[in-house]
């Protein structure tokens, strides 16, 4: 084995638990046995004793390429066998290995094979298949109730596309020359419409939509999210390669480059909130064992991505000094954090030694970002100043500055200094150049990138499969409550017999907060990913739109509104059932108190990814729109915003904080008066952009709002434009017209090959008994 693969356990560890671990159910422990079963049955005879670890490259091809010839059996029984083989190679022969590590070396390595010898596409076809297999759809609608057993085929065939998906993915040192041709292959496949005249993910949309629709409840949609969430960060790139697809785009349109690498800032800022002292924590300990509600500011903690170690001056999540008096309307309030009683009953721990000085981050001085000006801005303070020193405005000019005293001229060049254009308002303003005029531009050229064919594919039905997602996301949501016209999506998870110990019983409900907490994960970056590819692409390529009139903002919102400290930390997994550690270790016997126990990690970062992206979400939906600005604000959103920032994590404070920032003009002087923290949190945060009054609320945007008028305009646009570049049969008042008549008598017209035998009867029957009333054509309309 390749020495190289194990030269960095802990990289390698955390690889393949994000590989594998979140693909399967605890229910589906035993299926990996069988898969073992079959594959040694049907290798035994190939073998001849050998071990497939032991066996050439070539004799490895010449396997394969029989397992490909035995998938185009009729026999679904046998096809399924087969399957269930190919699987156990991609799960990278366990059987065979004594570690972990060596799981996961087999595992790209067959998957490399796997894909050299066409295997996906003849899986494509299998899958193809099965989604059109009317017999089962139908048993499965008629079924009172879907368990695991209604969708083995489809598992089967996903669970090894995701793992070929995801292996090829991902890119390691040590990969070989020939692995890295075959994953630029993969990728420019599977986002090209190769498959059926459309790309691979489309597929799979429709899966999600038929799904949804009830005409599938068999199936397994947590496979299918995550192979869907998988394929398009595979083709369209992840946030790294959006940065980088982003800077390229500037340098195109002659744009100044980016003031700073977004990713970076993020990454270096520390969680909001100051830091208590020793007389503070002994105060509130006092106060807490003479029973009295301690009222303690927020304290300092690390990021969580550097948390270690239990200590309570980083677990302190009592109410800040800021709480709301709406925030008391909640029970989830009302409630001491399990994490705070700990630190209050259990004596505090040895403090940890200091770091050397030399390991300690320094982080540059002021603020993270620089700030930005839009040419609007610039537009109207410039407008602002004529009315009020000259008493008369010059439109959009923003270059005469005659008759404006000095400070005007200053502020004007400082604001010019910050101006900062993006590529949308480009592609606003070339849009609106192409539908002024269409015939002098001619045709637009556009490029063919793998963000442009995956929209074009998804435009027809963009909207059912954005509704679609988010019933699915409504449904896995830990605040839905069940209800029976609801979407069951726990059919891929549910056993054919329920448990009958309170052992099994906890075991499956540990499975079913589980499952549905990766199918809020692989749904809230799937619609990012959407969202920002699509608007890199063109502005107007909106998903954003379709998500409001879903009622995605009320729905992120009611996922907020839970006791969000405890969905960061809760345990919903048991980490001796998790792949490949069940198949290579020793199982040791379960019991309830190791179940309740959970795992050893203090926070559930599965959870909070989750969390960071739903905001994300919802800082893409408001931004720059008032409409929706002011649906935050009638939703009451602050105090539910405020208590997420008791989850001291950077990254999430920093989406919390933009949306407080976008309402506080419309919360009212009080409400600022009383969080004045959270003022400064913004402040220190976000950032700026310098006409806006965001803390005085002095805005011209304070205005009354129409939301039905400023979506209907949008809409309208995005209707322009996609008529414009996608609708064929575009221009059609400006295609010329042929008038003469001997020109159009002389086309030539196909007609159908038996034509000349009916032709007398035709001409009988169209031209010669209908009767033709002339004079009509001399009367008026």
């Amino acid at each position: 084995m390749n020495d190289s693969v194990t030269n960095s356990p802990a990289v390698q560890r955390g690889f393949y638990f994000i590989l594998f671990t979140e693909l399967y159910s605890y229910t589906e422990e035993p299926e990996f046995a069988l898969n073992r079963d079959y594959f040694e049955e049907d290798f035994r005879s190939h073998a001849r004793g050998r071990r497939w670890i032991e066996l050439a490259v070539d004799e490895q091809r010449a396997y394969v390429m029989r397992l490909l010839d035995s998938l185009e059996v009729t026999d679904r029984d046998k096809r399924l066998k087969v399957a269930r083989a190919i699987l156990y190679l991609a799960q990278g022969v366990f059987d065979e290995c004594d570690t972990e590590v060596d799981v996961l070396h087999w595992s790209r390595h067959n998957v490399f094979l796997l894909y050299d010898m066409g295997i996906f596409t003849a899986l494509l076809e299998l899958l193809s298949m099965e989604i059109d297999n009317s017999q089962a759809c139908s048993s499965a609608v008629r079924k009172p109730a879907i368990s695991l057993a209604d969708s083995t085929e489809l598992r089967v065939l996903l669970s090894i596309m995701y793992l070929m998906v995801e292996t090829i993915r991902v890119q390691t040192e040590d990969d070989r020359p020939e692995w890295t041709a075959a994953r630029e292959a993969f990728k420019n496949e599977l986002g090209s419409p190769l498959y059926n005249g459309e790309p691979f993910a489309l597929l799979l949309f429709t899966m999600v939509t038929k799904f949804c629709s009830m005409n599938a409840p068999h199936f397994p949609m947590k496979k299918v999210l995550l192979l869907l969430w998988k394929t398009i960060l595979f083709t369209l790139g992840g946030f790294e390669e959006l940065q980088e697809m982003k800077v390229r785009g500037r340098e195109r349109l002659n744009l100044p480059p980016l003031p700073e690498d977004s990713i970076k800032v993020v990454r270096a800022m520390r969680a909001a909130s100051p830091p208590a002292s020793a007389m503070e924590l002994i105060e509130q300990q006092q106060q807490q064992k003479r029973g009295r509600r301690s009222r303690r500011p927020l304290v300092k903690q690390d990021s969580l991505d550097t948390y270690n170690e239990r200590d309570p001056f980083k677990n302190d999540d009592a109410r800040d000094e800021e709480e709301d008096p709406e925030d008391t309307d909640s029970g989830i309030e009302g409630e001491v954090d399990p994490l705070d009683r700990d630190v209050i009953i259990q004596p505090p721990p040895p403090p940890p030694p200091l770091r050397p000085p030399t390991e300690r981050v320094n982080f540059p001085k002021g603020l993270p970002w620089a700030p930005k000006v839009r040419e609007k801005d610039i537009e109207h303070f410039l407008e602002t100043s004529r009315n009020k020193f000259i008493g008369f405005t010059l439109g959009n000019d923003t270059e005469t500055l005659v008759g404006l005293p000095r400070p005007i001229h200053e502020s004007v060049k400082t604001l010019k200094q910050h101006k900062y254009v993006s590529i949308a308002e480009v592609q606003i303003k070339r849009e609106e150049e192409l539908q002024q005029c269409p015939l002098t531009l001619g045709e637009e050229e556009v490029e063919e990138t793998p963000a442009e064919m995956l929209y074009l594919g998804m435009l027809p039905n963009l909207s059912q499969y954005v509704i679609a997602l988010l019933k699915l996301l409504l449904a896995a949501a830990p605040t839905s409550k069940a209800k029976t016209d609801s979407i069951n999506i726990l059919a891929d998870v549910l056993p054919e017999e329920m448990p009958i110990t309170v052992l099994q019983s906890m075991k499956l409900g540990i499975d079913v907060n589980r499952h549905k907490e990766i199918i809020v994960k692989a749904i809230s970056a799937l619609l990012l990913l959407l969202l920002k590819h699509f608007k890199l692409n063109h502005i107007y390529q909106i998903v954003s739109q379709h998500l409001v009139f879903a009622n995605c903002i009320p729905l992120i919102l009611k996922f907020f509104n839970q006791n969000i400290m405890s969905y960061i930390s809760a345990k919903n997994s048991i980490c001796v059932l998790d792949f490949p550690h069940c198949v290579v270790h020793e199982m040791p016997e379960l019991t309830a108190e190791s179940l309740e126990a959970g795992d050893n990690n203090q926070f559930c970062w599965r959870n909070l990814f989750s969390c960071i992206n739903l905001l994300r979400i919802l800082n893409k939906l408001t931004k720059w729109k008032h409409s929706r600005t002011m649906m935050l604000v009638v939703f009451k959103s602050a105090p539910i915003l405020k208590r997420a920032l008791k989850v001291k994590q950077a990254m999430m404070q920093l989406y919390v904080l933009k949306l407080l920032k976008i309402q506080t003009k419309y919360l009212g002087r009080q409400w600022r008066k009383s969080n004045m923290k959270t003022m400064s949190a913004i402040y220190q945060k976000v950032r700026h952009r310098l006409n806006d009054d965001w803390a005085y609320g002095n805005d011209i945007d304070a205005r009354p709002w129409d939301f039905q008028a400023e979506e209907c305009a949008l809409r309208e646009s995005i209707e322009k434009f996609n008529s414009r570049r996608y609708d064929k049969n575009k221009n059609g008042d400006f295609t010329p017209v042929d008038n003469c008549l001997q020109s159009v008598l002389g086309q030539r017209v196909e007609l159908p090959e038996d034509f000349h035998y009916s032709y007398e009867m035709w001409l009988e029957r169209e031209v010669f008994s209908q009767p033709i009333q002339w004079e009509g054509l001399l009367q008026n309309p």
